[in-house]
């Protein structure tokens, strides 16, 4: 063999080195980048999910562009925890009954695809009515009183703002303007919940689709729960000057509040 041979195959050599190399540090690579994205999907499909507001259907409580976290634990798994409403769970397992006053998101029973956000407040069994405003739960009016007023800064409209404390202890507050009592009467029928049903409403009672309206939203079937809030992230209103000189982040990065006195 000459010596132009054996340098020439040598070169052949090495450049199956190197072409074998690189292949295995992008395959490397692909490998870290799959086991990220089953991370994440586990992660959101069995821990925690982010959501941001999409409407103002529950101001007070919640604005237009916040961002926080629902725990996907909260009340067990079923297709809906899952990308895509996957069909992989038939049905829910480790359930855990919701409690009055939770703050949940849900797949919409006429559109899966879809997830709402809404304050739960009929559970399997309950009657609830509006009447003159007042929400009634089986019978008994639930306790409200004015605390003050709400200016909406998206469309300019002062709305009272109530505070609602339900039996369990839990209170939250509430817009009612009255304007559109068309769409929005002060006084509803009567809704009976289902077995393995919820009901929900917005905050804002005078502008949200919800469990009042059945051919949009209807009662929430217990598999189409997704999640529970829990964690403030983003706020419309966050101010990082606020935040920088005062360590004040308002609303955001804090527990989502269910005392019996939010604040």
């Amino acid at each position: 063999m000459s010596i132009y041979q054996k340098i020439l195959g040598d070169g052949t050599r090495t450049l199956r080195i190197r072409r074998v190399l690189h292949l295995e540090y992008w395959l490397n690579f692909l490998k870290s980048v799959l086991y990220a994205v089953v991370l994440a999907v586990i992660f959101r499909s069995f821990c925690y999910e982010p959501y941001q507001i999409p409407t103002g259907s529950m101001k007070p409580t919640l604005l237009v562009g916040d961002y926080l976290f629902l725990a996907k634990y909260s009340y067990g798994y079923s297709r809906y925890s899952l990308p895509f409403g996957l069909p992989v769970i038939n049905q829910r397992v480790f359930f855990k009954q919701p409690k009055r006053g939770d703050v949940v998101v849900f797949a919409l029973p006429t559109d899966t695809s879809q997830k709402y956000i809404k304050r739960l407040i009929g559970l399997p069994g309950d009657s609830v009515q509006i009447i003159r405003g007042v929400l009634h739960i089986n019978g008994v009016p639930v306790e409200r009183t004015i605390i003050g007023s709400f200016k909406d800064v998206d469309t300019g409209a002062v709305s009272n703002v109530y505070q609602e404390k339900l039996d369990n202890g839990v209170a939250y507050r509430t817009l009612w303007t009255g304007i559109n009592l068309d769409a929005f009467p002060a006084t509803t029928p009567v809704y009976k919940v289902p077995k393995r049903h919820y009901l929900c409403l917005g905050d804002n009672r005078g502008d949200s689709v919800d469990s009042r309206f059945s051919d949009k939203v209807g009662f929430i079937p217990e598999e189409n729960l997704v999640g529970r809030v829990v964690f403030m992230f983003m706020t419309k209103d966050f101010s990082l000057i606020d935040f920088i000189k005062n360590l004040d982040a308002g609303r955001a990065l804090r527990r989502f509040q269910y005392s019996s006195q939010p604040d």
